[in-house]
Protein backbone atom coordinates (compact mmCIF):
# COMPACT_ATOMS: atom_id res chain seq x y z
CA UNK A 1 0.00 0.00 0.00
CA UNK A 2 1.25 3.48 -0.70
CA UNK A 3 2.08 5.91 1.87
CA UNK A 4 -0.11 8.94 3.41
CA UNK A 5 -0.51 11.82 0.85
CA UNK A 6 -0.78 14.96 2.28
CA UNK A 7 -3.24 17.81 1.15
CA UNK A 8 -3.98 21.34 2.32
CA UNK A 9 -7.63 22.17 2.90
CA UNK A 10 -9.28 25.69 4.28
CA UNK A 11 -10.96 25.09 7.76
CA UNK A 12 -12.50 27.93 9.40
CA UNK A 13 -10.52 30.39 7.81
CA UNK A 14 -7.13 28.51 8.54
CA UNK A 15 -4.96 26.48 6.32
CA UNK A 16 -4.45 22.92 7.61
CA UNK A 17 -2.69 19.74 6.06
CA UNK A 18 -4.32 16.28 6.67
CA UNK A 19 -2.13 13.15 5.75
CA UNK A 20 -4.11 10.12 4.77
CA UNK A 21 -3.95 7.21 2.56
CA UNK A 22 -4.76 7.31 -1.19
CA UNK A 23 -7.35 4.79 -0.56
CA UNK A 24 -9.34 7.23 1.87
CA UNK A 25 -8.54 10.09 -0.23
CA UNK A 26 -10.72 8.32 -3.09
CA UNK A 27 -13.81 7.59 -0.66
CA UNK A 28 -13.74 10.52 0.37
CA UNK A 29 -13.80 12.14 -2.84
CA UNK A 30 -16.43 9.75 -3.99
CA UNK A 31 -18.53 10.68 -0.64
CA UNK A 32 -18.48 14.86 -2.04
CA UNK A 33 -19.36 13.83 -5.57
CA UNK A 34 -22.28 11.61 -4.36
CA UNK A 35 -23.63 14.91 -1.98
CA UNK A 36 -22.56 17.04 -5.01
CA UNK A 37 -20.19 19.01 -2.87
CA UNK A 38 -16.34 19.84 -3.24
CA UNK A 39 -13.54 17.59 -1.28
CA UNK A 40 -13.21 20.58 0.95
CA UNK A 41 -16.71 21.34 2.07
CA UNK A 42 -17.10 17.82 3.01
CA UNK A 43 -14.18 17.94 5.16
CA UNK A 44 -15.23 21.31 6.70
CA UNK A 45 -18.34 19.12 7.57
CA UNK A 46 -16.55 16.21 9.34
CA UNK A 47 -14.34 18.39 11.04
CA UNK A 48 -17.06 20.50 12.62
CA UNK A 49 -18.91 16.70 14.01
CA UNK A 50 -15.75 15.44 14.71
CA UNK A 51 -15.54 16.29 18.68
CA UNK A 52 -12.27 15.42 20.24
CA UNK A 53 -11.44 12.91 17.47
CA UNK A 54 -8.08 14.07 15.31
CA UNK A 55 -9.22 14.84 12.03
CA UNK A 56 -7.37 12.29 10.32
CA UNK A 57 -8.97 9.80 12.16
CA UNK A 58 -12.51 11.47 11.70
CA UNK A 59 -12.07 11.37 7.78
CA UNK A 60 -11.23 7.77 7.98
CA UNK A 61 -13.93 6.57 10.45
CA UNK A 62 -16.33 8.53 7.71
CA UNK A 63 -14.99 7.01 4.91
CA UNK A 64 -15.68 3.71 6.57
CA UNK A 65 -19.01 4.38 7.31
CA UNK A 66 -19.83 5.94 3.99
CA UNK A 67 -18.78 2.75 2.33
CA UNK A 68 -20.39 0.72 4.62
CA UNK A 69 -23.52 2.28 4.27
CA UNK A 70 -22.99 1.41 0.17
CA UNK A 71 -22.17 -2.08 0.74
CA UNK A 72 -25.73 -2.34 2.64
CA UNK A 73 -27.83 0.14 0.84
CA UNK A 74 -30.83 -1.97 -1.52
CA UNK A 75 -29.23 -2.62 -4.86
CA UNK A 76 -31.68 -2.74 -8.22
CA UNK A 77 -32.15 -5.89 -9.59
CA UNK A 78 -29.84 -7.01 -12.37
CA UNK A 79 -31.09 -6.14 -15.80
CA UNK A 80 -31.33 -9.52 -17.64
CA UNK A 81 -31.64 -9.29 -21.61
Amino acid sequence: MPGLRKRSVNLVGHATSLALEPEFWAVLEDAAAARGQSLAALIQSVDRERSERPLASACRVFALEHVTQLALSPRPPPVID
